[in-house]
């Protein structure tokens, strides 16, 4: 009974998504097409970044589905390994890695730059998964949480020393899927509030938020006269709130590059370079304002077609997408985003262990921070960090991550790995 039900796995898998994910690869390819100049295109030219593109979504898509046909119980089986192999990844990027607009990110393999960052982020999830499934802490306890934040905390600081913020960003999903596991509400107010300190660090004087957050807490302790631990805790959060003021100021100073912190001011108004680090949003914008409700039509986008746009088959993507297709075009694709999550957050709330349950959460969270992001920068209300598209910026590591991230957890959910 149990060789029959292992055989019928393959043909479990949920399919909607498996569409879904090749919806969004044949509209990554297209839209990469376009934005090659109209002199680089050929009818065979598997050397430009279309043509490469179009290998890269055959060798995924085999790449995927090969991923069912393994016994789902080897992806927690083999999660440290996995894990402890991204690790080395990381390790030797730093070492042997080649550098590209500051980010020493890639290690060549021929013509091929592999990107380690891209594969850290399935390799964390599966360990954070097995962890939580094993273990199956409540993260009230101080152990707890600092075992789950070590696991991400580790391939964060390693992208970190490439340095790339972008990257880096991105394992910050990982705290909601512990808060679906019990993670106390209080870490995300704590996490929105150091967004908005982050903000206001710029934007006020240091001083007068030391007084302001000074004063809070006076007021709380005052109405909280009685209670010790509430005292105690609202001292700690104060003085964490006033140290975290002035490492931002020195993190700014000391650790961001100057294309970074030209990034932040610009998108806080704090300056204009129309020229400079603000060109890249600004004719962003132009292109996607241009498509109007229908777009301009395929091929022909002026922004995309002549340039205008660096970038724009990575990480601008989304303008192509705005200017040949316009706001119908944009509305398909966040669309189809949307309705992925959706039915990933699905999939996941229906799986009988809570390693799948934990790795389908992550999955959905880490998609969700990439689009985001992306499209957010593109429209120019987020800083440019650089992160790819999920499945459609161009790229063989972007894409063959995200091809494993999300078909790992198909064939989890394909036998729902009770057993696991």
């Amino acid at each position: 009974m149990q060789q029959q039900q292992g055989n019928r796995f393959f043909f479990n898998v949920d399919w909607i998504t498996v569409l879904i994910y090749i919806a969004l690869c044949t509209i990554g390819f297209v839209n990469i097409y376009a934005s090659v100049p109209p002199e680089q295109t050929t009818v065979f030219g598997f050397s430009t970044l279309y043509g490469k593109q179009l290998i890269y979504v055959i060798t995924g898509l085999i790449l995927g589905l090969s991923i069912l046909l393994f016994d789902g119980r080897l992806f927690n089986v083999f999660s440290p390994f996995i894990y402890g192999g991204t690790l080395l990844l990381l390790m030797a990027v730093l070492v042997i890695g080649n550098k590209v607009a500051g980010n020493q990110a890639w290690i060549a393999i021929g013509s091929f730059k592999l990107q380690p960052a891209e594969f850290a982020k399935f390799g964390t999830a599966l360990l954070l998964a097995r962890y939580v499934g094993a273990f199956n802490p409540k993260f009230r306890d101080v152990k707890s949480i600092m075992i789950a934040g070590l696991i991400v905390a580790v391939p964060l600081l390693l992208i970190m020393l490439q340095p790339d913020t972008g990257s880096a960003l991105v394992f910050l999903a990982f705290m909601f899927p512990l808060y679906r596991e019990g993670l106390s509400g209080y870490f995300l107010l704590i996490f929105l509030g150091m967004i908005v300190l982050f903000i206001a660090d710029f934007l006020v004087p240091t001083y007068i938020l030391i007084i302001i957050i000074s004063t809070i807490a006076g007021l709380f302790i005052y109405n909280n006269r009685r209670k010790q631990k509430i005292i105690f805790s609202t001292v700690l959060v104060t003085v964490f709130a006033i140290g975290y003021l002035f490492l931002i100021k020195i993190a700014y100073e000391k650790v961001l590059a100057p294309h970074q912190r030209s990034r932040i001011e610009l998108m806080l108004g704090l300056k204009t370079d129309n020229k400079g680090a603000g060109y890249n949003v600004i004719q962003s914008q132009i292109a996607i304002g241009s498509g109007q409700a229908a777009g301009r039509g395929f091929l022909q986008g002026t922004q995309t077609k002549y340039g205008y746009v660096p970038e724009q088959s990575t990480d601008f993507i989304f303008s192509t997408i705005g200017e040949e297709w316009g706001f119908m075009g944009c509305s398909v694709v966040i669309g189809l985003y949307m309705f992925l999550l959706l039915r990933l957050v699905n999939l996941a709330e229906r799986q009988r262990s809570t390693f799948s349950r934990v790795y389908g959460y992550s999955v959905a969270c880490i998609l969700f921070f990439h689009v985001f992001i992306n499209i957010g920068m593109t429209i120019g209300i987020i800083p440019v960090i650089g992160i790819p598209l999920p499945l459609i910026s161009y790229g063989g590591s972007s894409l063959w991550s995200f091809t494993i991230l999300l078909f790992i957890f198909l064939k989890l959910d394909s036998n729902r790995m009770g057993f696991i």
